[in-house]
């Protein structure tokens, strides 16, 4: 690092709020060219290190040094000026217009009083032409462009306000796996260009992909700063949670422990499954893996009766059941936490114990269901060890890992026999998913049969009894507790097939 160019130094960054002190002298610096990830729990300061950078919390104490001189921001357009850009996980795109109106909303290049079109759409073309293939132009409406684009469109709208130093936060969060790699070809575009990137991120594989050095921050204050080459997974997560690798997930139950086949389905077809035939135990979780559009998400679906079944048979212990509706499903003991916990597992707006009862409502009669409402503080603690003020906080301000938690404990008040997990860690950090983990397993240690979807391979293969993989529709193969990745991928992406063939 040392050839290269200093763009940015925080020195001893506090900063307070109503009293009370978030940042407790955080240090931090940043080279052109630069990949430098910052990780750490929810909570821990880093989303408000950044906002004291960008211009949104001034900080109380400490100082901001960009390439060399100190800088005060009162104001995200003063940063901005300065060369700091920031991306957040929730864009501020103008579906209705297209690329290069959005890139350039609210300072459109004037020819004789009238936005002149055709020298934004060059100047988009330029940025565009900057960072690669895109799949897109600057004439294309941002409402036709898929998540990792948007994205693109984010990024390319603070490099043409001149970013040197580019913030990404929890970047891939809202990226299947297809997408990530548009954004990584990004990253390291914007590094040949001289771009120092600060990127926050859970997801410790991408970090080690394209970190050059990671900083561990943790209840407000820097823990390490090390170089991403002379660490390894096991570090970092000691240094995050204080809990070695070795515990980061539960101990499997033993085969001899397990119950009765619980859920099945024989040769299910639907618009995209073919002929899908799975059986989950009682105490038994089955990981389920695959690529984006193998079918995970949708046998979860025709399962739950979200979905039509063309043929084939949904079986609960031993007994063929037809749900025409989730409702229906949710009655034969079945819980489902779905992939986009915001969309479709909350009502953000409403209070936990209005979310907790989300789900258990819908089964009882009406007369009950004003009594089943009340939940005491007691109650809220113990159902899942959620962090909050009381049941009447809305959930909207929850974090990632206690809005999940929400969610489980929605579907618990169900007693479900039936637990199928979706993604039941996207988006949390490493301390919640560890508690997360915990509780799926004791949940199959009560009982429940669960099925889990991942994209994570080594969650998958940390957790799951047994794993099976789809591949466009199909069930590909099952591997055993334990398996390998390559194993895993060799399933997912087809090869097994080339090479049968």
């Amino acid at each position: 690092m040392a050839e290269k160019k200093l763009l940015l130094q925080m020195q001893g960054i506090k900063k307070s709020f109503v009293g009370v002190e978030v940042l407790h002298g955080v240090d931090l610096d940043l080279y052109a060219g630069e990949v430098h990830a910052i990780v750490g729990e929810n909570g821990a300061g880093k989303s408000t290190l950044m906002k004291t950078l960008a211009g949104v919390h001034p900080p109380t104490e400490g100082k901001i040094l960009i390439e060399g001189k100190e800088v005060q921001f009162a104001h995200p357009a003063q940063a901005q000026a300065a060369g700091v850009g920031i991306v957040y996980q929730e864009f501020n795109l103008l579906p209705d217009r297209n690329v290069a109106e959005n890139v350039f909303v609210g300072r459109e290049p004037l020819k004789r009083g009238l936005v002149d079109r055709r020298k934004m759409e060059r100047d988009t073309a330029a940025l565009l032409e900057e960072v690669g293939e895109t799949g897109f132009t600057p004439r294309t409406p941002v409402r036709w462009l898929s998540v990792a684009q948007q994205q693109v469109v984010e990024i390319i709208k603070a490099r043409s306000l001149n970013a040197r130093i580019l913030v990404l936060d929890e970047p891939t969060a809202a990226l299947a796996e297809h997408e990530v790699e548009l954004l990584f070809r990004l990253v390291r575009r914007l590094q040949e260009l001289g771009v120092g990137i600060l990127y926050i991120s859970h997801r410790l594989r991408e970090v080690f992909q394209l970190s050059d050095r990671i900083t561990v921050i943790k209840d407000g204050g820097v823990v390490k700063t090390l170089k991403t080459s002379e660490c390894d997974q096991r570090t970092l997560v000691s240094l995050m949670v204080g809990r070695d690798l070795d515990a980061y997930f539960p101990e499997r139950g033993r085969p001899e422990d397990l119950g009765d086949v619980r859920l099945e389905t024989r040769n299910l077809n639907t618009a995209l499954l073919r002929d899908v035939s799975i059986k989950v135990r009682a105490g038994e979780i089955v990981g389920l893996a695959g690529l984006q559009g193998s079918g995970r998400t949708e046998l979860a679906r025709a399962i739950f009766g979200a979905d039509p079944i063309d043929s084939g048979e949904v079986l609960i212990d031993g007994k063929p059941v037809k749900f025409r509706h989730p409702r229906q499903a949710v009655k034969a003991g079945i819980g489902f936490i779905t992939e986009d916990r915001k969309a479709e597992g909350l009502a953000l707006a409403q209070s936990i114990a209005d979310n907790m009862m989300l789900a258990v409502r819908t089964v009882m009669p009406a007369r009950k269901r004003r009594a089943a409402g009340v939940m005491s503080n007691k109650e809220l603690a113990e159902v899942t060890e959620l962090k909050a003020r009381g049941p009447e906080q809305e959930v909207r301000f929850l974090s990632g890992g206690n809005q999940q938690k929400v969610v489980l404990s929605k579907w618990l008040k169900t007693k479900p026999q039936i637990l199928i997990f979706d993604e039941p860690t996207r988006g949390i950090d490493v301390g919640a998913k560890a508690g997360i983990h915990d509780l799926i397993r004791k949940l199959a240690r009560d009982g429940v049969a669960v099925l889990m979807i991942s994209s994570e391979l080594p969650e998958l293969i940390g957790m799951a009894d047994r794993i099976l993989v789809m591949h466009e529709g199909k069930l590909a193969g099952e591997l055993p507790a334990g398996a390998s990745e390559p194993e895993i991928m060799e399933l997912a992406t087809g090869a097994h097939e080339e090479v049968a063939a």
